[in-house]
C-alpha cells in the first residue's frame, strides 16, 4: 500500500507507470498498453466488489476511458490503479488486426 497526494492506492508503488492505450475487446477483455510499451490484456469483469459491479455490463464495460494515464468507466465513478491493472493482466504479443472477413464466391 502507498499514499500519493492523500490517495491511498493498493499493492505496490512502480514509479512511473501509466495506461498509454487501452482497447475494448470482445467479452469484456482490455487490450492495455504501458508507459513502458509493453500490451497486455485485461479481464474488469473479474473484479470484485459493488464498486465494480457495473463492469459485468459490457455497455459499460466496452467504454473505458483514460484520465491521466488510469483506466476509467462511467464519468470517472469507477477506476483502477494502472498497478493493479498490470498485476492482473497477461502478456500480449499478438496483433490488433481487422477481422477476418469470409471469401467471396465467385
Amino acid at each position: 500500500m502507498y499514499i500519493i497526494d492523500d490517495i491511498c492506492y493498493a499493492g505496490q508503488l512502480q514509479e512511473g507507470l501509466r495506461v498509454s492505450d487501452v482497447r475494448p475487446l470482445r467479452g469484456g477483455m482490455l487490450l492495455v498498453t504501458f508507459s513502458t510499451g509493453e500490451r497486455r490484456l485485461f479481464d474488469p469483469t473479474r473484479l470484485e466488489g459493488p464498486a465494480f459491479a457495473p463492469l459485468k455490463d459490457e455497455a459499460v464495460c466496452s467504454r473505458p476511458v483514460l484520465f491521466h494515464g488510469v483506466i476509467t468507466w462511467n464519468d470517472g465513478a469507477i477506476d483502477i490503479a494502472p498497478e493493479t491493472v498490470y498485476r492482473d493482466s497477461y502478456r500480449y504479443s499478438g496483433g490488433v488486426e481487422e477481422p477476418v472477413r469470409p471469401q467471396q464466391l465467385p
